[in-house]
């Protein structure tokens, strides 16, 4: 484990591989699993806020949803995460002209439509931040359908915290994420 700020990190963040390949995976981690994406407090809002400028991308089963319980819901283990369709598709998909899952929300912000870029916690897939009392788990989050994410990043020799570099700025910060950079090249 490796100690920065508060948090502490998987030996796995820095030594495996991943780089998303959505030509294979087709964005499955957003329409498969148990539970929605973790949500943080001060994201609920921002998620009614994105509601409108992506209403038009929602399928109308997740509208329903959402309209009857909201955009969020408290897990078996009292956090919020996504309203999820049939027990499994997080309300925010939407599909593309290759039938690859998107995020309805990252592409309203893409087409200048809201300024929230998308949940920290799906930004930072496969990372998964636990917090305990005086301090945050970094750990990566082996799931079999990213089989083609590690695959592609060691083939273009890509570690998890690289392929991450943006997502773990915007939560940990600049200076947080350089201090990582300088733990990894320490090690060797």
């Amino acid at each position: 484990m490796i100690l920065i700020q508060d948090t502490i990190i998987s030996p796995d963040v820095l030594e495996e591989y991943f780089q998303c390949d959505l030509s294979l995976c087709k964005g499955i981690c957003c329409v498969d699993g148990e539970a929605g994406a973790p949500v943080e407090k001060d994201e609920v809002i921002r998620l009614e806020e994105a509601l409108p400028p992506v209403w038009d991308d929602l399928s109308p089963q997740a509208k329903n949803i959402i309209e009857k319980q909201g955009v969020v819901y408290l897990d078996r283990d009292g956090e919020y995460v996504t309203s999820i369709v049939d027990g499994k598709d997080c309300v925010f998909t939407c599909y593309d002209e290759n039938g690859y899952c998107r995020c309805a929300i990252e592409k309203a912000f893409r087409e200048g439509k809201t300024d929230f870029y998308k949940l920290v916690s799906c930004h930072l897939y496969p990372v998964r931040v636990v917090q305990y009392k005086g301090f945050r788990a970094v750990n990566y989050h082996r799931w079999s359908v990213c089989e083609a994410a590690r695959i592609l990043g060691k083939a273009n020799n890509v570690k998890v915290y690289q392929f991450l570099k943006e997502p773990l700025i915007r939560k940990f910060g600049e200076e947080w994420y350089e201090e990582l950079e300088k733990t990894v090249k320490a090690k060797g």
